[in-house]
């Protein structure tokens, strides 16, 4: 189901009434439709501002937290970014519109399948998708520019910290699964890491291992 002008238009203004104001972000989720990522009884509510269920138990976040995230991350056009959590791969969409190379990598092996199905009917090659324990995140490509965890850990993970590189910066949410969490933005510094609370948010559990379908 395609996005028409009416819907692009009410999708946009509520991303930016809800603070996601920066222009190649706003651009990035002007190219990537929501709907191409949202299947069977959700269809007709791809495009309201709400997390829906995906297969494996998982959701699509909803599109102002999509934004708000992807404006924290600040991507630039030659960075190489990882994100933990591919779910239905609609961020991974947005932020290869604005990086040289998303990886994305999620513990269930049909969500990769599924995502990478829509990369492949969209034209979309600048994303590597892969079946992983993304809590140890992918040493071989380290280091990275941009981090994304779209999975609340307790304190952002030591893997993902050492994989970034200097003056990166990572955006996750952090706090107990079943309480209020905070996304965080964390900036790597020639001394140490530098952290920024963002908003409260609610995201499902980081965890490690591989699922089981």
């Amino acid at each position: 189901m395609a996005m028409d002008a009416e819907s692009q238009m009410q999708f946009l203004y509520t991303l930016r009434s809800k603070g996601v104001t920066d222009a190649r972000t706003l651009s990035a989720m002007e190219k990537i439709d929501r709907g191409d990522f949202v299947k069977g009884l959700f269809t007709a509510r791809a495009y309201e501002d709400m997390p829906l269920p995906i297969a494996c138990g998982q959701t699509i976040s909803q599109p102002s937290v999509v934004g708000l995230m992807t404006q924290a991350l600040n991507v630039q056009p030659r960075d190489k970014v990882l994100e933990v959590g591919t779910g239905s791969g609609y961020q991974a969409a947005v932020l290869s519109q604005l990086a040289r190379r998303v990886y994305t990598v999620d513990r269930y092996t049909r969500l990769v399948r599924e995502a990478q199905a829509i990369f492949n009917r969209l034209g979309i090659v600048n994303i590597t998708a892969m079946a992983t324990d993304g809590s140890f995140g992918l040493p071989d490509q380290a280091p990275f520019d941009r981090i994304l965890v779209t999975a609340a850990a307790e304190d952002p993970p030591g893997p993902l910290l050492a994989q970034l590189k200097t003056g990166g910066i990572m955006v996750l949410p952090v706090g107990q699964s079943d309480a209020v969490q905070s996304l965080i933005k964390v900036t790597r510094t020639e001394t140490g890491f530098d952290y920024e609370e963002l908003r409260a948010v609610r995201f499902v559990p980081l965890v490690e291992g591989m699922g089981q379908e």
